[in-house]
Order: C-alpha cells, then structure tokens, then sequence
C-alpha cells in the first residue's frame, strides 16, 4: 500500500491541490478527505450573550446589535408591506420570470412529497392511525452576506407552503445599500410568494429573535434556512427551544469524473460552488490524471476570467477543496459517499448506474447537462442541502421538513382486552408495575394470562 500523497497549494502548476489515494486504503476516508474548518462550539460563546440580549430586550436589542454589526441604524425590524410591494413593482421583468419559473418547477416537486394520512387495523376494534400536522409558524432565514439568495426565499417558502404551513416570517440580514432594509430582490420575491412577514435582521440575532419573539416578532417553532457560522451556532444553543432543519456549513460540490468528461465543464462548476465563499468547498475525483491535469489548466484559465477571482481563489486553494486521485470510479465511489457531499456530479459513462450507487449526498446531479447551477435556481429540487458530510444522516429541506406524523391510538374494550396481559407482564419485566395497573384497573385488577392472574404476584 503506497502511503497519502498530498501536491502543495497553489503552485505555479495549479490553483487546487492534489490528494492521492491510489494504490491506499484508509478505514476511514472522512480522516483524509478535503474538509472546511467549521467549528460551531466554538462560535457558540460568542453567540450566546447575542441570544440573551435579545431574549430580555427584544427590538431593542436586535436595533443595537445590528448598528454594531451591520452598520445601519433602523427604527423597526419589521419590513413595511409597502417596501414589499415597491420591490415587486421595480424587480426587473427578467428576473421576475425567472423567479416565476423557478416557483413553479419547486412546486412541482414538493407538491408530490405531500404526505397522507392513514389508518391500520392492527386487531379487529384496534387501529393506529398516522396523521401529518405541519407546524404552526416558522422562521425562514435566507443569507444576505457576500451574495444575494432570491433563490433562497424559494426554497425556504415553497415546501413550507406546501406543507400547509399557517404562519411564516422571512429573514434578512439589513443592507446598508438599501437604507438597512432587506435587499429588494429578497423582498419581491417574498412578494411574489405572498409572504408578507419580512424582517431586516441577520445573524444570531435574527434566530434569536425567531426563538423568544420581540414587541414586532412572535416566536416561532421551526426556524430553517443557510447562514453563517454564527447562525448555525444560534441554531445549536436555540435547538429545543425551536426546532431547526440543520446546522449549515460553508456549501460544497464533489464531481465524480472519468476521462469521458469535459474539464471544461468540471472546471466551471467547481467555480460556481467557490464563488459563494472563501470557505467554499470543491473537490473532483477521477481516476483519470489525464482529466486531473486539464482541470488544472481550466481553473487558471477561467479562475482569471471569472468577477469573484480573490473569493474563488482562496476556495479553490484552502484545505476543504481538492483534486482526489482514485484507482477505478468504484474506488471514486467508496470516496465520494464516505465524502456525503452537499452536493455530487457524476459526470462518467454510464452515469446514471453510477448514480444509483451513490447513499451519501445531499443531491445528485447527473451527467454533463445537470450542473448544480440548474439544482440552485430551477430544476425543481431544493438547494438547502446538509453539509460537512451531514449527509450519511440527514436530508435536504422538503416538505417533511415542516410536517410532524402523529400516531393515534383507537382501542376498544375487547381489544385491549386481548394484548393486556402482554402489556403487563411486560411493564411487570420493566419493574414498572403502574403501567401494569393502568391495565389492570380496566379489568377489575385481573387480567387473564398475565402472571398476577396466575397467583405469581
């Protein structure tokens, strides 16, 4: 077994590194795989005096807060339903439509993850019927840091709706652009979902506010949507309080590639996942060092090109992104699910058998014409996806995500009848004998087959 080769960062040969596992074999891939630092427990102290502050006094704190780390100064965290509409009413049609067309391809797909209620009869008078409730109010964060998320908003909004969600409220960070408001294209495309309750707050703050409520804000039970480190730390200490759909990490694409892809294509869409954050994840597997090396030559080339060259540059040069050498796509595939990336490209022959192999990610994208680009905006799948290799556990935002099953539970007489002496001679072996009793007392203290029936207790 050869040891673990690792190229230098960003040499004059390449803006990404190499990882070399051929020939190796590891018990645990994840130990050596391109990975983010992303410490949330340590952000959580941080934090935590943010979440307090909020939670004793309410808008005043979040208007202080958000002075010290946004720079602007507001007089209310609620956005009027004016600026909602102005914001429609001035969104460029272009992208209008495309917000447009990108609601109905998301409505589509959840639509069709709509759970029904159903009924069993276990026994003849015993059913257990399960019942989907979604919740009663969220709070949908969408990020407003070095980008602006419209997208975000869809993907949020459209599940939750779908569920049947009564009570949704939307949150921004404030732009200094725009008076301390939330970006316009946030606002219309609130506007374009119908959701009227917006608010201008960012950061540990806006979750806190979501957790406890303020004088503007009521608290809500679920809170979903991407942040920063902060966030996802605000999420932790508040998790409980409310529920949350994940802890989000810097975002993150794997292209599982062989020698019949584009290193045209790869190139670029490692680029469309670096450009969102100097923390970015981009990591290609090949086995092809043919294709390795014409990646290496794409990225230069088009890392120059591209508006957001220092951000990208600094994601394709960091420890989290890499170019990973494997022996055949099967030893790919071992990597890329130990991996669980947010999101994965197979770009091979075959890629759709290659595809059905994969357990571990966020969302599949299959073959050169389905490029996460299409995932972010418009195939109809959702893009709040887990990361930091969440996956091998958890899923993306759908409609499950704001829905709980209920199971209820209709006995009759007869029969409880028939399985009481299960259920006490049970909770007898768990030396819980008031569970037993509760039996009993429905059938004057005796119940037939059960051990105190037959005189051993």
């Amino acid at each position: 077994m050869r040891g673990l080769h690792f190229w230098p960062l960003l040499t004059l040969a390449s803006v990404i590194s190499r990882i070399d596992l051929r020939g190796s074999a590891y018990q645990d891939l994840r130990d050596v795989l391109p990975r983010a630092e992303f410490d949330v427990e340590a952000a959580l102290e941080r934090v935590r005096p943010i979440c307090e502050d909020v939670r004793h006094r309410g808008v005043a704190a979040l208007i202080e807060i958000t002075e010290r780390f946004d720079g602007v100064r507001l007089t209310t965290t609620r956005v009027p339903q004016a600026q909602i509409d102005e914001a429609l009413a001035t969104l460029d049609p272009k992208v209008r439509a495309a917000l447009e067309e990108s609601i109905r391809r998301a409505r589509l797909v959840h639509r069709e993850q709509r759970r029904t209620d159903h009924t069993t009869q276990v026994v003849p008078g015993g059913t257990v019927s399960e019942r989907w409730v979604p919740v009663d109010r969220v709070g949908l964060y969408v990020p407003g840091g070095l980008a602006v998320y419209p997208s975000s908003v869809v993907m949020n909004v459209v599940p939750a709706q779908e569920a049947g969600v009564p009570g949704i409220a939307v949150t921004s960070p404030p732009q200094k652009e725009f008076g301390g408001s939330v970006h316009p294209t946030i606002l219309a495309a609130c506007a374009l979902l119908g959701v009227t309750e917006v608010y201008a707050a960012g950061g540990a703050q806006a979750i806190a506010m979501f957790a406890y409520g303020t004088e503007e804000c009521r608290p809500v039970n679920l809170v979903t949507g991407p942040g920063n480190i902060y966030v996802a730390a605000a999420k932790r200490l508040l998790k409980g309080r409310i529920g949350i759909d994940a802890e989000a990490g810097p975002t993150e694409i794997a292209v599982l590639a062989d020698d019949s892809a584009s290193a045209r294509d790869v190139a670029a869409d490692l680029i469309s996942q670096a450009e969102h954050d100097p923390m970015a994840a981009s990591v290609l597997v090949t086995a092809s060092v043919e294709l390795a090396e014409a990646v290496e030559v794409e990225l230069k080339e088009q890392v120059a090109r591209t508006r957001h060259r220092e951000r990208v540059t600094t994601a394709l040069g960091g420890r989290q992104s890499g170019i990973v050498l494997v022996d055949d796509v099967e030893q790919g595939l071992d990597v890329v699910n130990a991996y669980g990336a947010e999101h994965l490209e197979i770009q091979t022959r075959d890629a759709r058998a290659v595809a059905a192999r994969v357990r571990n990610a966020g969302a599949i994208f299959i073959g050169p014409f389905a490029p996460v680009s299409l995932g972010d905006y418009a195939a109809g799948s959702n893009h709040v996806l887990p990361t930091g290799g969440c996956a091998c556990h958890s899923s993306g935002l759908s409609v499950q995500s704001f829905l709980r099953g209920i199971h209820v539970v209709d006995y009759s007489r007869e029969a409880l009848a028939d399985v009481a002496a299960h259920v006490v001679n049970l909770a007898d072996a768990e030396d819980l004998p008031g569970h037993g009793d509760a039996i009993r007392a429905r059938f004057d203290w005796t119940v037939p087959g059960s051990a105190a029936a037959e005189g051993n207790l």
